[in-house]
């Protein structure tokens, strides 16, 4: 191995294993046990020797995410002596039950999570150390649902809505709301003032109203520096969750209010950009003994076509037929949209004279396996849950089916890495330009892909960047597209939520 990649694996390894010694620190003194409720998987989080019995927190995440990415919350309210519970929403993580119903009407999926919240309050409530008080915390989507199963449930003492829209807030319900908002959410962070002047016409952004202590508080805060997920690992969006049920159940957790909260998210993003890192030098490991020729450069005009007509042509060509094969939202028309994408893409490059050599299948699986193995295991612990319950394989081998052409067109056009980055640019904006025209075409049946976009734009940035070392250590497209497209079925495959309609 070359000295600059020795030094990059042995800098790599230093930051992953002091990131995971902090992240870990967080849960010094805490008891973190499953709890199964029905078929739904819970976490519940508590001090291993209590003082005495507390108020029960029931967490809830939003659409597409999963018990690890509420854990800044659930820890730093265990830690201020709060018996947590946290869990998986049907159709997501590792909940088997699909999510299921009318998503556009309150009596149809949303009454349905909402009898969920209920079942997992009941079991939370009866675990030892609860003193029958309760309060709910949920983000984006499941703020609707806390909302509501609030103002249904008279046990529920305080609500913390994160990054919240709900149309169930009225001037008194439910009891005690905190909406924490990021500062950077643009049009809910005008709802977070909609919801709290709804209380007191003439209140501000920061104010609280009301007395949290008789049940009648209102307060929303703008968490600095942050948009819809960074504000889950907000220092501000921590303090004043905690801040609001202490207030509201008279507490001050052992510390006054002021002790630290699990602020995790530098520590994530270092562990992740040094998982991202170590794959360099690993990259340097698969370099042949013989380098094949380089996939050819196509002129300006030929690249433009090759990348603007597969993406401007499959949303077009797609528009006019309802696309329901899969028992998830949306994934079955982004598989068939990465296949008739890829499918083009390779098409247009091989009338060009732009095929896919021989070589790269198996450099292509250890950067699946890499991704999977060492860079899912970080993921599932520390972000989101990323090993597949077994209701999920179906739906990943479909994405495959269109993830893996959409990457072979990716790697050819990148050049198995080789390509300046303005051109990787054009080729994976004009990626993300499709599926938004997708979602323009037909808002109404594919609002939630624009969920998922930025999902796909970080893992450019970051699996993008893996793949481009292995193309070029390689020389080998099939390397990349292979390896990069089974690990995106793979991703994409434990983040769409069930559904069965």
């Amino acid at each position: 191995m070359a000295p600059a990649r020795a030094i990059v694996l042995v800098l790599a390894l230093a930051a992953a294993a002091l990131s995971v010694l902090m992240l870990e620190r967080d849960r010094a003194g805490l008891t973190v046990s499953p709890l199964g409720v029905g078929t739904t998987p819970a976490t519940v989080y508590a001090f291993a020797e209590a003082p005495g019995p507390a108020p029960v927190v029931v967490i809830a995440h939003g659409f597409a995410g999963s018990r690890p990415l509420m854990e800044a919350f659930a820890l730093t309210l265990a830690r201020a002596g709060y018996l947590v519970v946290s869990y998986d929403l049907e159709g997501h993580g590792a909940n088997p039950v699909p999510m299921s119903g009318d998503v556009s009407r309150i009596d149809g999926t949303t009454r349905i999570l909402m009898d969920e919240l209920g079942r997992v309050a009941d079991a939370a409530l009866a675990l030892p150390g609860a003193d029958g008080r309760l309060a709910f915390l949920g983000h984006s989507m499941a703020s609707d649902i806390v909302v509501r199963q609030a103002i249904a449930d008279p046990r529920t003492g305080a609500v913390v809505a994160v990054s919240m829209f709900s149309e169930a807030v009225t001037a008194t319900a439910p009891r005690n709301l905190l909406v924490v908002t990021g500062a950077w959410e643009g049009w809910l962070a005008e709802q977070a003032l909609v919801a709290l002047q709804r209380a007191d016409p003439a209140a501000r952004i920061g104010e609280t109203v009301g007395d949290p202590a008789a049940g009648t508080g209102r307060r929303a805060v703008l968490a600095p520096g942050v948009e819809h997920v960074g504000v889950l690992y907000s220092a501000t969006a921590l303090r004043e969750a905690r801040g609001w049920l202490d207030a509201a159940f008279g507490r001050d957790g052992g510390d006054g209010g002021d002790g630290p909260v699990a602020a995790r998210g530098g520590w994530v993003a270092l562990l992740l950009v040094a998982t991202v890192a170590l794959a360099w030098p690993l990259a340097g490991l698969l370099r042949p003994a013989v380098r094949p020729a380089p996939v050819p450069r196509l002129s300006r005009g030929r690249f433009a076509l090759a990348v603007l007509g597969p993406a401007l042509v499959t949303p077009l060509l797609l528009w006019p037929f309802g696309i329901s094969f899969l028992p998830v939202l949306v994934a079955d028309y982004l598989a068939l949209h990465f296949l008739v994408m890829g499918a083009l893409g390779l098409a247009v490059l091989g009338a060009f004279g732009v095929a896919l050599p021989r070589g790269g299948l198996w450099p292509g699986l250890a950067l699946a396996g890499f991704g999977i193995a060492v860079f899912g295991t970080v993921m599932d612990r520390y972000v989101a849950e990323f090993m597949p319950i077994p209701a999920r394989l179906p739906l990943m081998a479909a994405i495959a089916a269109g993830s893996v052409p959409f990457m072979l067109a990716d790697a050819l056009l990148t050049q198995a890495g080789r390509a300046g980055a303005p051109r990787v640019i054009a080729v994976r904006g004009a990626a993300l330009a499709s599926l938004g025209l997708a979602v323009a075409l037909d808002p109404g049946r594919l609002f939630f892909l624009a969920m998922i976009v930025p999902v796909i734009l970080v893992y450019f940035l970051l699996f993008g960047t893996i793949g481009g070392w292995v193309g070029r250590a390689t020389g080998r497209p099939l390397a990349p597209g292979l390896g990069l497209g089974l690990h995106l079925a793979w991703a994409l495959g434990v983040t769409f939520p069930l559904f069965a309609a």
